[in-house]
């Protein structure tokens, strides 16, 4: 440490640069602390897919055999073909719908004005406090009385109503950051209002609706609730239902649980990479706009 001419103690160089590495090296630790609790999870699933039921009595230790026949197993038992194939039907079409309205509509609310446009925003996010389960006599009621249960719909359309508030919040958020000059030239050379959002709104928007997709994957992908009333067709249930048929009021079988859950849970991570990096511009963009 120095001493200045006013009598006021400065730290040297040295000083300054030690205290940052150390800084650093804390911040680092913490985040490699943070990744390593967050990862443990998905480790300890892969790693239980592989062990025996009588494994599990020391749950956190690594097998000493690999039963890589309980994966082909658990596919098998619980029909986890059928299963796949019913969930990415559904996954994709709640959340091409998702997408499409929500986009739609935050772009009338971001970018017009009209009278009672808080209203219907307001009414748009009241939807997120409304409960899941408190819909699901209603719903059963409705559905059966139009013949809807054991069919595709009769999933899409909750999830896309459950789902649409979210998305609708973060695209219209999102979407009120765009300068209005952008729309002005685009008029000036002659664009109408669907060329505008097609061509300059949807790709600027990317990022929001990425944060979106990614939350609605999870969302529709790991549902079990809805499947669990409006579907009883065997040829119709999702992932979440096949894992159940390994338990039943007697016990519970550990090993093809988690290998049918590892097996499960790949689509997911699969997707999470695919839009990570606009995940992260999307969550980051609206701090660094000045």
């Amino acid at each position: 440490m120095n001493v200045a001419a006013n009598g006021l103690s400065t730290t040297s160089p040295k000083g300054k640069s030690f205290i940052v590495k150390s800084k650093n090296g804390i911040v680092t630790a913490v985040l490699a602390v943070y990744a390593v609790v967050t990862l443990y999870p998905l480790i300890w699933l892969m790693l239980s897919a592989f062990k025996t039921n009588a494994d599990f009595a020391h749950p956190f230790a690594i097998p000493k055999v690999w039963h890589w026949e309980n994966l082909q197993k658990a596919w098998t038992v619980s029909h986890m073909g059928t299963a796949m194939v019913n969930s990415i039907i559904v996954t994709t079409v709640a959340l091409a719908l998702t997408l499409v309205l929500g986009a739609l509509a935050a772009y009338v609310l971001s970018r017009f004005q009209f009278k009672f446009k808080v209203l219907i925003m307001g009414f748009f996010l009241l939807g997120m406090l409304i409960p899941i389960h408190s819909t699901l006599v209603p719903l059963f009621i409705l559905m059966n009385k139009i013949h809807m249960l054991n069919t595709y719909p009769a999933l899409i359309l909750p999830y896309v109503a459950f789902q649409l508030p979210i998305a609708i919040f973060i695209a219209t958020a999102y979407m009120s950051t765009f300068p209005k000059d952008i729309e002005e030239a685009a008029f000036v050379d002659g664009m109408g209002y669907w060329g505008i959002f097609w061509k300059i709104i949807l790709p600027l928007a990317s990022p929001a609706l990425a944060t979106v997709a990614i939350l609605s994957v999870l969302r529709f992908w790991n549902e079990f609730s809805f499947a669990l009333v409006f579907i009883s067709k065997a040829s119709l249930k999702t992932v979440p239902l096949s894992l159940s048929v390994f338990a039943n009021g007697y016990g519970t079988d550990y090993k093809l649980t988690m290998a049918a859950m590892a097996i499960s849970v790949i689509p997911t991570i699969a997707v999470y990479l695919l839009f990570s990096e606009k995940i992260m511009k999307g969550m980051t963009a609206g701090a660094v706009k000045g």
